[in-house]
């Protein structure tokens, strides 16, 4: 691929969309997992494996529309340098796809983000640049791309609208597969919010195709954007959420409160306390992103039931727990970070053996 960087520019930008497009086609659905719940609930709880992508996580498709975006506008040629911001999980994906189209890649990540992330970046190819000060990823990121040659993928504002939300995307993929279970339209999806991309593209999706499915967004400790929400504020601002993926300092562009139900704010106890409740009952060892979505949708469970309800509920797994083998799946870690699980996973497993469920939140 890179030798078709010496091609013209229209010639590259055609074959860099087709081989996109190739990678689409070529790339199978990520699965749906059930979640074990009491069968006399009469509520299916599945998660929708996004670890199971090329690149390793839900990020791929954003990616991917990105990439898309700047060569559909012509800002991407094959002579460009591609940056962007990120915790960590975009840019791993945004170097995979860099790598196929023979481009170079520069990620601005936080200083804190995990070594494992830095080390799949890198082994795709792109090069790392830390930003001691997490609030302000964004705008060195911003001002590399503005050199001649370069180009800011800038997912924080561009994710709700570079990504197509009416055909192609993970809502239309997770309605396709439910449609043989006995509730194939969930009652509920339970996203988080890192760019606000996903949520955003779900609830729009949702409203498109006239579905009374609701969707609930959850957001960790230390994030503005349930405040956001809650108020109609776009000015929050928060100390920065820990759980690496979701949850923002600030109110990111691509974040759209109108398209969301009900959003929940999850401790970080209960997110790593899902989390390992997650990879002890399926095997599936997931980031503590995906424990925040869990911890999320065990709570609009416990209200269904409270509810009389039946039906189904749909989260995500968001990328694996390899990337979080010195942080989230370190004990000494989770202790330094003053962390402890223990009672939000009693609590947990109390509510799946009956009981209420408390203090989520």
């Amino acid at each position: 691929m890179p030798a078709a960087i010496a091609t013209p520019s229209p010639a590259w930008r055609r074959l860099a969309l087709r081989t996109l497009a190739d990678d689409e086609h070529a790339t199978p659905e990520s699965p749906l997992v059930r979640f074990p719940l009491p069968s006399a609930w009469g509520i299916d709880l599945y998660l929708k494996d996004e670890s199971a992508l090329p690149s390793g996580s839900l990020k791929h498709r954003l990616a991917r529309s990105l990439l898309v975006h700047g060569l559909v506008n012509g800002q991407i040629t094959g002579h460009t340098t591609l940056v962007d911001a990120s915790s960590g999980s975009t840019a791993v994906s945004e170097a995979w796809f860099a790598r196929l189209l023979g481009l170079p890649f520069v990620a601005v990540v936080p200083a804190g983000v995990s070594v494992e992330k830095v080390r799949l970046i890198e082994s795709f190819g792109g090069t790392v640049r830390f930003a001691a000060d997490p609030c302000a990823v964004s705008a060195l990121a911003a001002e590399l791309g503005a050199q001649r040659g370069w180009y800011f993928l800038d997912q924080f504002s561009l994710a709700s609208t570079a990504t197509d939300w009416r055909r192609g995307n993970v809502a239309e993929a997770l309605f396709t597969q439910l449609a043989g279970e006995r509730h194939p339209e969930p009652r509920w999806i339970v996203v988080g919010a890192g760019t606000g991309g996903t949520s955003a593209t779900v609830g729009r999706y949702c409203r498109y195709t006239a579905r009374e499915t609701r969707l609930a967004v959850v957001d960790p400790e230390n994030s503005a954007y349930f405040e956001a929400w809650r108020t109609g504020r776009a000015d929050v601002a928060a100390g920065g959420s820990r759980i690496e993926g979701i949850g923002r300092p600030t109110v990111e562009k691509s974040f759209v409160a109108d398209t969301i139900d009900e959003m929940i704010p999850v401790d970080d106890a209960h997110s790593v306390a899902a989390m390992q409740l997650l990879a002890a009952t399926t095997g599936i060892a997931a980031g503590p992103s995906t424990g925040t979505n869990l911890a999320g949708a065990l709570l609009v469970i416990e209200r269904m039931l409270r509810a009389g309800e039946t039906g189904s509920v749909v989260t995500l797994i968001c990328d694996s727990g390899d990337r979080y083998a010195g942080t989230f799946y370190s004990e000494p870690w989770l202790r330094e970070a003053r962390i402890d699980p223990g009672e939000a996973g009693r609590g947990i497993r109390s509510f799946l053996a009956g009981s209420a469920l408390h203090h989520v939140a």
